[in-house]
C-alpha cells in the first residue's frame, strides 16, 4: 500500500492518504496535550503503545460484533484504517466517578455506579466540547435519533467487552471516550483509538492510575504507566 500526502494532523495522530480512496494510514505521535491544549508535552513511546493497544482491542471488539475502522497494523506506529467521516459526538462511558464528572457534580472520585453512565459532548474545540443530550444533537443535525441509539448500544457493548478483557489483566476500566464515523457506504463504525490517552485505567488491587491522568496531574512515571498497560494487555 502506497502512503501519500498528509491529510490531517491532530493532537496525537497524523493521517495520510493512500492509493485506495477508502483507506488511510494513521500515524501515532508521542505528543501529549491536556486541558484543551493548555498543557503540552511528550510521552516517549506513547505513540507505539497507543497504536498497538488500540489495534489489539479493536480486533477483540470486532470478534464481539462491534464494527470498527481497523484494517491492518503496518508497524509500531502506523495502521491502515477505513476512511470515515467522523460523527461530531464524543461518547463518554463512565463506570466510576472520576475526572470531569467528579468535579462537575461535586462528588469524590471512586464512586462505583450501579450502571454505566453514557454522556455525549459536541466535538468542537472552539466551544471546548460542551455536554449535550440526544435532543441537542438532533436539533444541531449532528446525528439522527437512529444513529444515536445505535451509537449508545455499541458504546455499552464496548464497555462490557473492555471491562472483561481488562479485568483479566487486573485493570479496572473507570471511564473512556469513543468516537464513531461513517464509511463511504454509510456504515457506522468505531473509529479513533482506545488507549491510555482516551481511557482511565486503574490497577484493580492498588488503584494506581495507569493512564494519561499521570500526565494531566503531574503524578510522574507517565511512560512507565503506558508501558505497564502494554505489558499487561499484550504480554510484552
Amino acid at each position: 500500500m502506497e502512503k501519500r500526502e498528509q491529510l490531517y494532523e491532530g493532537k496525537a495522530k497524523k493521517v495520510f492518504a493512500t492509493d485506495d480512496p477508502n483507506l488511510v494510514i494513521v500515524s501515532y505521535k508521542d505528543d501529549a496535550t491536556a486541558f484543551d491544549g493548555q498543557k503540552r508535552g511528550t510521552i516517549l513511546g506513547k505513540g507505539a503503545v497507543n497504536n498497538r493497544m488500540s489495534n489489539f482491542l479493536m480486533k477483540q471488539l470486532e470478534k464481539e460484533g462491534i464494527p470498527t475502522h481497523y484494517v491492518e497494523e503496518l508497524n509500531d506506529r502506523e495502521t491502515v484504517v477505513k476512511k470515515v467521516s467522523i460523527v461530531p459526538l464524543e461518547v463518554i462511558v463512565r463506570n466510576i466517578s472520576a475526572g470531569h464528572f467528579a468535579s462537575r457534580y461535586g462528588v469524590e472520585e471512586g464512586i462505583v455506579f450501579d450502571e454505566p453512565v453514557v454522556e455525549f459532548s459536541y466535538k468542537n474545540d472552539d466551544l471546548h466540547d460542551p455536554l449535550l443530550n440526544d435532543d441537542h444533537a438532533v436539533a444541531l443535525k449532528l446525528s439522527t435519533r437512529e444513529e444515536i441509539a445505535r451509537i449508545k448500544a455499541y458504546a455499552l457493548k464496548v464497555n462490557e467487552v473492555l471491562k472483561k478483557i481488562l479485568l483479566a489483566s487486573n485493570v479496572t476500566l473507570v471511564d473512556f471516550k469513543l468516537e464513531f464515523g461513517k464509511t463511504a457506504d454509510g456504515t457506522l463504525v468505531l473509529a479513533d483509538e482506545i488507549s491510555p490517552d482516551t481511557c482511565r485505567f486503574w490497577d484493580s488491587r492498588t488503584g494506581e492510575k495507569l493512564d494519561k491522568d499521570r500526565f494531566r496531574r503531574d503524578l510522574g512515571n507517565v511512560e512507565d504507566a503506558y508501558m505497564e498497560m502494554q505489558r499487561r494487555l499484550l504480554g510484552e
